[in-house]
């Protein structure tokens, strides 16, 4: 491990405002926040809304600048981008924004029911090929739905034609109608303060004419959610790894 990372994970060790659990942690037993997010972190009753593989925190902290008064949370397993947005953080002294270094699927042991408002999953790897990896295919649907409160949110915002295609025709499989659906966010006039909130490589996908695809939609259910059986065709860019060869996506990928 280089220096400039250790120094980054040092420098994270002593951010008050960054919880590191190792999944040995959470394991077998629930994390010490569990349930207690409002009352021992941020010390109000604002709403909770999580950025699930938050990369290096630059929506976090965007979302936290542009609505002081709901709490965000960060979470991604890679400490050394995290370190990003959680400086950041420090720097502008925010005090609604926290972050959380954990596997997305130990999720669960930190959340408690309905303790969480709303879910952003910004700019996530498509998975082409393990439809079980996707943050927004069944399994992690249901787990997102054991904390989210009754008329959560659930919010997409990807590059991926791919993922976009893949996650509308799960929300077709299982009847559940978007709120919001656009293909083109920023050439559709769709106005949302959202819009003023762009990444590193949301920025540089637009100057290559890339098309960045929304979709919010309220989970109505956290249990029995079916895979779409289709026909998706792969991204023909390479984004992030992307770019494979066509396959179908359903329960048997």
């Amino acid at each position: 491990m280089g220096k400039n990372k250790l120094k980054k994970f040092e420098e994270m060790d002593t951010y008050p405002h960054v919880v590191q659990a190792p999944f040995s942690e959470v394991h077998q037993n629930n994390h010490e926040l569990y349930g207690r997010w409002n009352e021992m972190f941020f010390k109000n009753n604002n709403p909770v809304v999580l950025e699930l593989g938050c990369g290096k925190g630059e929506y976090t902290v965007g979302l936290a600048r542009l609505f002081p008064q709901k709490n965000f949370i960060g979470v991604d397993i890679k400490g050394n981008r995290m370190h990003r947005g959680a400086t950041d953080a420090i720097h502008e002294g925010l005090k609604n924004v926290g972050f959380l270094r954990t596997r997305i699927e130990a999720i669960h042991a930190f959340f408690a029911p309905s303790e969480v408002d709303e879910i952003w999953l910004t700019f996530p790897d498509p998975q082409i090929k393990k439809f079980r990896k996707r943050l927004t295919c069944s399994r992690f649907l249901e787990a997102y739905g054991r904390f989210l409160k009754p008329g959560g949110i659930i919010h997409l915002k990807t590059d991926s034609l791919f993922m976009y295609t893949y996650t509308r025709e799960l929300l077709k499989a299982n009847g559940i109608a978007p709120l919001v659906d656009e293909s083109d966010l920023y050439s559709c006039g769709y106005q949302d303060d959202i819009l003023s909130i762009q990444t590193y490589y949301e920025r540089k996908w637009l100057e290559q004419g890339i098309p960045i695809k929304y979709l919010k939609f309220v989970l109505q259910k956290a249990d029995g959610l079916i895979e779409p059986y289709v026909d998706i065709e792969p991204d023909n860019y390479r984004s992030a790894g992307r770019g494979v060869k066509p396959r179908r996506t359903g329960n048997n990928v």
